[in-house]
This record gives C-alpha cells, sequence and structure tokens, in this order.
C-alpha cells in the first residue's frame, strides 16, 4: 500500500499551522466553545499541565519565523540580542496575538526575563508571568521553592478560569502530557533508528503542531505519523548521522533543517522545542502533582545551557548521551546570533566532543535567515568529513 498520500497529508496540515501567523487554529478552538482561554509561552520549559488543568490551551509562540517583517520591535531592543524577542514583539504590536488571554515567559536568559517585563507594560490586559525555576537541586531546597512557584501560577490561572484547579484535575493532565511525550519518545527513538523514513524537516513540524494543537489532538497525531511513515518505503542513504545542539530557543528556519539534510546529514537528536521533551520520564500520576512535577524537573529532566548545572562535570554529559543512543559520528553546533546561553556554553561541550574525539562544527543563524548556500556547504563538508575519517 504506498501511504505517500497520508504522510504528505499530515505533512502539508502541520505546515499550515507552522505557516500561520494569524493562530487561527487556536482562535478556531476558542470559537468552538465559548468562554474558553488560551495561554502562550516561550516554549523552552513552562509546566503546561498547570494550564491544560485549568482548561486553557497553552500555545506555544516561537518568535516570527522568517516570514514576518519585523518593523515596530526593532524599537524596543538592541541591535545586538537575539532576534526572537523583537519579533515577538511584532506579533504582539500587530494584533496577531490577540487570541491569547495571557503569556508565561519561562525561564530562559535575561532577554527573555526583560521581555515579561516589557510584555506587562505594553499588554495591560492580560495575564503576564515570568516562570522562574530552581538552581538548587535539593528537593527541600528547590523543589520547595518550584513548588511554590507553581502554586503561585496554579492560583493564577485558577482565577482566570474561574474555578479552582484540584489535585484530581492536575493528576489528570500529567497523565495526558505523559502520554504525549511518550509519543515524541517513540517519534525520536524512531527517527534514530530510521532518519531516512522520518526526515527531520518533517519531524520537526510534527512538534512545530503541538504548539497550537490541543495536546490530546497532537499525541493522535504524532502517532499517526509514524504509522504512516512507517507504511512508506524511503531511500536510505549513506547519510552522517549527526546531533544538533544549540537550537532550543530562538528556532531554525526550515530551510536551514532542510539544507543540513540535503547537505548529506541525517539528524538523529536535537533540542528543538524542548518543552516536548524536558521531561525524561513518565511523572507519576497518584500523587501530590506539583511535588512530583518538582521532583521531575529537578531530577530527571534535559540538559541545556538555558538551564543551571549544579557542577561543572555536569557539561556536556547529556550531550554525549545523546551522541551515543542517537549512533550520531558528530555535532552540529546551531545556535542563533547573539544567543549568550548557548554561545558561552559551545566551547565547554566542545571541549568534551574532542576529548572523546567526536567531530563537530559550529554556525550561527537567525530566525528570518535567508542565504542557505554557506549552511549547506559547511554541513555538506562536515558529512564527507566524517565519511572520509570513518573509512580511514
Amino acid at each position: 500500500m504506498d501511504n505517500t498520500p497520508k504522510v504528505m497529508q499530515i505533512v502539508s496540515r502541520c505546515e499550515a499551522l507552522f505557516d500561520d501567523l494569524h493562530f487561527n487554529a487556536v482562535k478556531d478552538w476558542k470559537a468552538a466553545v465559548p468562554g474558553r482561554k488560551a495561554i502562550g509561552y516561550m516554549p523552552v520549559y513552562v509546566p503546561r499541565e498547570l494550564i491544560h488543568a485549568a482548561g486553557m490551551l497553552p500555545v506555544g509562540i516561537l518568535g516570527g519565523g522568517d516570514s514576518l517583517e519585523v518593523i515596530q520591535g526593532d524599537a524596543y531592543y538592541q541591535s545586538y540580542i537575539c532576534r526572537i524577542p523583537r519579533s515577538t514583539i511584532e506579533l504582539g504590536l500587530t494584533g496577531r496575538l490577540d487570541c491569547l488571554d495571557g503569556m508565561l515567559f519561562p525561564s530562559i536568559c535575561d532577554v527573555i526575563r526583560n521581555l515579561s517585563g516589557m510584555w506587562k507594560m505594553l499588554f495591560k490586559d492580560k495575564y503576564v508571568r515570568y516562570i522562574d525555576v530552581p538552581q538548587n537541586y535539593q528537593d527541600e531546597v528547590g523543589g520547595t521553592f518550584y513548588m511554590q512557584e507553581m502554586q503561585i501560577l496554579r492560583e493564577d490561572l485558577a482565577e482566570l478560569a474561574g474555578r479552582p484547579i484540584t489535585d484530581a484535575d492536575l493528576n489528570a493532565s500529567i497523565r495526558v502530557y505523559n502520554d504525549n511525550r511518550a509519543a515524541i519518545r517513540e517519534l525520536y527513538a524512531y527517527r534514530a533508528a530510521k532518519p531516512w523514513q522520518a526526515p527531520t524537516s518533517e519531524v520537526y513540524l510534527v512538534l512545530r503542531a503541538g504548539m497550537v494543537l490541543p495536546v490530546e489532538e497532537h499525541t493522535a497525531l504524532v502517532r499517526e505519523y509514524l504509522a504512516a511513515a512507517e507504511g512508506l518505503q524511503r531511500v536510505k542513504r549513506d547519510n552522517a548521522r549527526v546531533v544538533i545542539n544549540g537550537s532550543f530557543c530562538e528556532q531554525p528556519p526550515l530551510a536551514l533543517i532542510k539544507s543540513i539534510e540535503m547537505a548529506g546529514c541525517y539528524v538523529v537528536d536535537d533540542d528543538f522545542m524542548l518543552v516536548t521533551r524536558w521531561l525524561l520520564g513518565e511523572v507519576p500520576a497518584d500523587g501530590e502533582p506539583l511535588r512530583e512535577l518538582s521532583k521531575a524537573f529537578l531530577h530527571a529532566s534535559a540538559s541545556t545551557a538555558a538551564k543551571y548545572d549544579a557542577t561543572r562535570e555536569e557539561k556536556g554529559v547529556f550531550l554525549m548521551k545523546q551522541v551515543k543512543n542517537g549512533g550520531a559520528e558528530g555535532v552540529i553546533f546551531a545556535a542563533p546570533s547573539f544567543c549568550d546561553p548557548a554561545l558561552l556554553e559551545r566551547p565547554m561541550l566542545q571541549d568534551v566532543l574532542s576529548k572523546h574525539g567526536i567531530p563537530h562544527t559550529a554556525f550561527k543563524y537567525a530566525e528570518n535567515t535567508g542565504q542557505m548556500a554557506p549552511i549547506r556547504e559547511q554541513a555538506g563538508t562536515f558529512a564527507d568529513s566524517i565519511k572520509l575519517w570513518n573509512a580511514a
């Protein structure tokens, strides 16, 4: 049976959601039941379970990409920072985010912290909160702090919803997100095993769909894509298997991902949209929900430059596991220009890779990067060198 139409149908739907900077899917969800509310967030990590338990739609906001002309946003930020805050401001000032009833700004960097304050001044009628996370990983210290932070958010969202958010509500939402995380782990495991069957340009679009769809619908979509991809036989090439690191906040243009693949690379792991994979395992859904979410953050969460590492020795451990588990032959460091967390951590990670003899290359991009030829040439040269080294 030829499943090409099914795969393409799913990818086309995801691409339409990706291209829609007016968030019509969110508007449609709200219009279906009057009184529904939607809460935006920048998707490095926020506890989406709390938004879901309040009966609201969590909406991932990833800037304007390469199709939005930033005019007003440039007046609010200096030129020597990344582009995502400027394009996010542009989305807000042009009314594209009017469908949102609030915005959450996770702890990423000083720029995003400042963006949360700016949002409060610009959109006084919207709920705005900066989501702080612990830097101490002891349950009785950092864990207690994080539970208190989540409790404040819980009470705020309950007030916005006009009803309390019970532990039963939260545990039900934890189960829903456990299922979503499990589906995405299946997707990533499948891509690592058969990257020719699930190109990263498609996997990325399937992930992006989860930023605007209800989580239950997205989980079904992920598994639908997996079934369709497995039923379609694609050509297997002798490409270099690579991990992409540094793209956890401002996202690369879709054309950049395609360019890396066209250059002869199979991406077997990455740090795109970490909110979907931040918590690494199943969160217990039969206890105190805030305590369990706190423990998951402290002891079973992904490592990234946007998250404090308790010791210097931890640098590179998570990346090395990605390389090993994905069977990667090299690492591509792709970070947004002026991204302080990613670019400050990069030399430390490169040092770890060099000590273990793992090839790596690096470049910078912006979400509106238009010229892909140099990146494709660099990725192609890197892929060729990996194959030559392996052959030798």
